[in-house]
């Protein structure tokens, strides 16, 4: 099974009230009118989803004269279950690693930032510095180019040693800087963490 296949397929199933339809439709077929009629809702608002369900193969349909009745496609439920059984089983250790990961990054940043968010101090060890610097530039928009006055301001919000930090920001590549002006490079390119 695809990865794109099933995130499409769990984004999809990510709304409640498509839960709720596939939650009916497991007791039997129906049709439109019933099922807004059970869930409250408008028709059109039902067949948005309907189409939603059907475009990942969760829900089928048969006309009966001029009705038309939704059927739950179990076997597409059960595949996808399993698809997602195997991802985790395959990518377990993988994923247990980016967890732990992010635990550790939280404890630098509760370490490293007071309940404010003001920057304490700058880490020594390459790590935790990148945790930080990697912390302060999520506050930054993708795609924007700020002046060096506004990237210095930004900072300043964290920390006074604004330069330090506008340098360390250039030198780890999370950002460039072309004639004063200053954006954020994509995250691929960022300093890697190691463990």
């Amino acid at each position: 099974m695809q990865l794109d296949k099933l995130v499409a397929f769990y984004k999809t199933m990510g709304d409640p009230t498509r839960v709720r339809i596939v939650s009916l439709l497991a007791k039997g077929p129906l049709h439109g009118q019933a099922i807004a009629g059970k869930l409250g809702l408008t028709p059109p608002t039902i067949t948005h989803h309907l189409k939603k369900l059907r475009d990942i193969s969760v829900v089928t349909e048969k006309r009966d004269k001029n009705t038309i009745y939704f059927y739950l496609n179990q076997k597409m439920i059960k595949q996808q279950a399993k698809a997602l059984t195997q991802l985790l089983e395959e990518r377990g250790d993988e994923m247990e690693n980016m967890v732990e990961a992010s635990l550790e990054k939280q404890k630098i940043l509760a370490n490293f930032f007071t309940k404010d968010g003001r920057l304490k101090s700058l880490p020594a060890q390459r790590k935790k510095r990148l945790y930080v610097f990697e912390h302060i530039v999520s506050g930054l928009k993708k795609g924007k180019k700020y002046q060096e006055k506004e990237i210095n301001e930004y900072i300043k919000q964290f920390h006074e040693d604004y330069a330090t930090i506008r340098r360390e920001f250039i030198m780890n590549h999370y950002m460039y800087r072309e004639n004063g002006i200053y954006e954020l490079n994509p995250e691929e390119m960022w300093a890697k963490i190691e463990n």
